[in-house]
């Protein structure tokens, strides 16, 4: 397992130099904490405990989403707990042939029919969509946040200290304990989309989306397509 787990980061080192994420992911993943990680993961997985998604594609949206692009970071909650959903970028579910709630609520939200289910476009135009957890335990919501939270800490400090224009979408609770750690970024806070389900399949945006490129304009930044 040691050994996959090792080519595994060395593949993901790669695939993190070409979005240039290698020289601020690099450091923790050949750290004491990315070892305690994926030690519990292992360790899990040896209790018949199994997780979503895959490791190798739980750091897809560093993958998909260029360093130098980043100018919007919307937080969520876990990865959809259903086996062979999640596919390791926040609220996509590319692996699947139908948009889960959470993504049916926002697509609701910005009045888009077509329901695309793929969120690499947001990836390409700088949105940066991350959970508080990378995993998450098959079936059992919450379940990998103590995990992965030195991994959460890190990457929001890191980000905080390269720059201060970046808008930072907080999606419910879970996400909002972190805005101590990201002082001087613009942010901006909403319920998490599942909270949709009850309030009678009402997602209270506050046009969340609108906002964003409200402030993006304010930037002169270039606005999401979304």
């Amino acid at each position: 397992m040691q050994d996959k787990i090792n080519l595994i980061k060395e593949t993901l080192k790669e695939d993190l130099e070409v979005s240039g994420w290698h020289k601020i992911l690099s450091p923790f993943l050949d750290s004491e904490g990315f070892d305690n990680i994926t030690d519990t993961l292992t360790r899990l997985v040896d209790q018949d405990r199994r997780f979503t998604p895959k490791l190798k594609d739980a750091f897809n949206a560093f993958k998909e989403t260029k360093l130098s692009d980043v100018k919007v970071v919307i937080v969520g909650q876990d990865p959809y707990p259903q086996l062979g959903v999640a596919d390791g970028i926040a609220f996509s579910c590319s692996n699947t042939g139908k948009p889960q709630p959470s993504l049916r609520y926002i697509m609701k939200e910005l009045g888009d029919t077509s329901v695309n289910i793929d969120l690499k476009r947001w990836c390409k135009q700088g949105v940066l969509l991350i959970n508080t957890a990378q995993t998450c335990e098959v079936n059992k919501i919450g379940s990998h946040y103590d995990i992965w939270k030195p991994f959460t800490e890190y990457i929001f400090e890191s980000i905080n200290k390269i720059d201060k224009d970046i808008i930072f979408v907080l999606m419910g609770r879970k996400a909002e304990a972190w805005q101590l750690i990201i002082p001087g970024q613009k942010i901006l806070k909403c319920p998490h989309p599942a909270a949709a389900a009850y309030n009678g399949g009402t997602w209270k945006a506050d046009n969340i989306f609108e906002r964003v490129n409200d402030e993006l304009d304010k930037q002169g930044k270039t606005c999401i397509i979304w």
